[in-house]
């Protein structure tokens, strides 16, 4: 949505439907909050991940923003990060993001954001298949 009404805006802020809203180079996207089985699988998926990425060094956040600028973030379900990511808005870059798929969601199109971030792993979540995708990025400094 490239121009919302600030009327609109001012409500989903009023009721708490923005907090999953992500803004990609200028562009709004308004994500419907997730439903219970999704929020019952990220909440699971937390429970293991979070206590062995603390003990990494890493910070787990649900649902916060990940920045290249105050016009183009994305909202991943949960983002694990070092410290000196972290920052008042959300997170600067993360060392993994974990994406869980709900239908007709945009979470491939956010692979080459997260990429340029400098993201070092995106997990993707596909809880109705019940399996997981694990996208890493490589250094391909060596192949040019």
């Amino acid at each position: 949505m490239l121009d919302a009404p600030e009327s609109l805006l001012a409500e989903r802020r009023r009721l708490g439907l923005d907090v999953f809203d992500e803004m990609w180079d200028g562009v709004l996207h308004m994500v419907p909050p997730p439903g219970g089985p999704h929020q019952v699988f990220g909440t699971e998926l937390l429970l293991v991940f979070g206590p062995l990425a603390k003990r990494r060094g890493l910070q787990p956040q649900y649902e916060a923003g990940l920045f290249r600028s105050a016009k183009d973030y994305r909202v991943p379900d949960q983002l694990y990060c070092r410290p000196e990511h972290r920052s008042a808005r959300g997170a600067e870059g993360a060392e993994l993001v974990v994406e869980i798929r709900s239908p007709e969601d945009e979470t491939y199109d956010k692979v080459d954001f997260y990429a340029d971030l400098g993201v070092r792993e995106m997990l993707i979540a596909h809880p109705a298949e019940h399996r997981v995708a694990l996208l890493r990025a490589v250094d391909t400094a060596c192949c040019r």
